[in-house]
């Protein structure tokens, strides 16, 4: 029997790095690898790579940026510790390559599999590398790049978009959706995993200002910590009571599970702009108004909301703009316009690269030796 091929995962912290890492995973096991995950147990990888029966693999590591001074005079002791964990883990599992997806752990698992002289691939999602993945797109055998110029210098290095998960590539064309759309129109809030707190305060704040008839229907993402704060919002902006459920024209969730069904039902949506978003917009093919997250290390959010933009899939708001006013205006302008909608859904399908999971699972397994 022929021994089914090894290979090691890194990617962590955030759903950024660990959905589309997740969709890697899958297209490989499909075609008969034995994938194994290597992360921290204080990354969202912890609760959900075993939810989808992947083995784990732990080391102790944290981010380089934003630091104290204490945390930075120990940093070199905490490196050590991490290489020296992951050199462990690589020497053990044997793994025939390491594909390194960004977070934390990607760095030290990186850097030993290239001194052990295992092949490494590295994918970037955001249209600015972060620090682990410059750093490893220099040893790397493969590179890949979700946005076009992330790696300029790299001259391996291939784009070719952010894997999604197959559930919303495979979901029918903006054509096909609005074709039967009449009424009010709906709009999905997403702030991201964990909410967003401008999102959801300045949301029901512009949905008042709106007449009652240019309302639209709201499927809005709170955040499991911030989803009693946006229901107080709500109910101060006079859109639902204390003592009734939520009004079937509000619906708030701490967290959607069911991606492909929100996108799908949108006919538009209020988001961040982490890379993993913006993949999925195009994938599912759905227009846009874009929020970059403010603080984001090296502002790459704006940088990956202009992708879209550019192309008229999306309008971009930047938070310090994010007034009630200048939403309801926004919302008003885009709501009305049904077909403005279309033109922006179907922008954002032309965008979209729905075979990149595929292309970074092939790579892998043409880098087994």
């Amino acid at each position: 029997m022929n021994r089914q091929p090894a290979i090691l995962i890194m990617a962590g912290g955030t759903g950024g790095h660990v959905f589309p890492a997740l969709a890697v995973a899958e297209r490989l096991r499909a075609r008969g690898a034995a994938v194994t995950w290597m992360g921290a147990q204080r990354g969202l990888e912890a609760t959900l790579v075993p939810k989808a029966g992947i083995p784990m693999e732990w080391i102790e590591v944290a981010g380089l940026r934003g630091k104290g001074l204490r945390q930075y005079l120990l940093m070199p002791i905490m490196l050590s510790q991490a290489l020296w964990q992951a050199g462990g883990i690589l020497r053990r599992l044997r793994p025939a390559v390491v594909l390194g997806m960004g977070g934390f752990a990607s760095g030290p698992g990186g850097i030993m599999a290239r001194l052990l002289g295992i092949p490494l691939v590295v994918h970037e999602q955001n249209a600015i590398a972060g620090l682990t993945n410059r750093w490893l797109a220099r040893v790397a055998g493969r590179v890949f790049e979700a946005f076009p110029g992330t790696f300029p210098s790299a001259r391996q290095a291939v784009t070719v978009g952010n894997p999604v998960r197959e559930v919303i590539a495979n979901l029918p064309l903006p054509a096909t959706r609005f074709a039967s759309r009449a009424g009010q129109q709906r709009l999905l809030v997403l702030g991201g995993s964990q909410g967003a707190l401008a999102l959801n305060q300045r949301v029901p704040q512009a949905l008042a200002l709106l007449e009652e008839r240019e309302r639209p229907e709201v499927w809005h993402q709170a955040g499991g910590q911030l989803h009693e704060a946006a229901e107080a919002a709500y109910q101060e902006a006079g859109l639902i009571t204390r003592h009734s459920p939520l009004a079937t024209l509000y619906r708030l969730t701490p967290f959607i599970e069911n991606m492909a069904e929100a996108y799908s039902w949108a006919d538009l949506v209020l988001c961040r702009a982490g890379a993993l978003t913006i993949a999925e917009l195009a994938a599912a093919g759905v227009g846009a108004v874009l929020v970059p997250f403010p603080f984001a290390v090296d502002d790459h959010q704006t940088a990956n909301a202009r992708f879209l933009e550019k192309e008229g899939a999306a309008l971009i708001v930047q938070q310090a703009e994010l007034t009630a006013e200048r939403l309801a205006t926004l919302l008003r302008e885009l709501l009305s316009d049904r077909d403005r909608l279309l033109r922006m859904a179907e922008a954002a399908r032309r965008l979209a690269k729905v075979d990149a999971a595929e292309q970074v699972a092939l790579a892998c397994l043409k880098s087994i030796a």
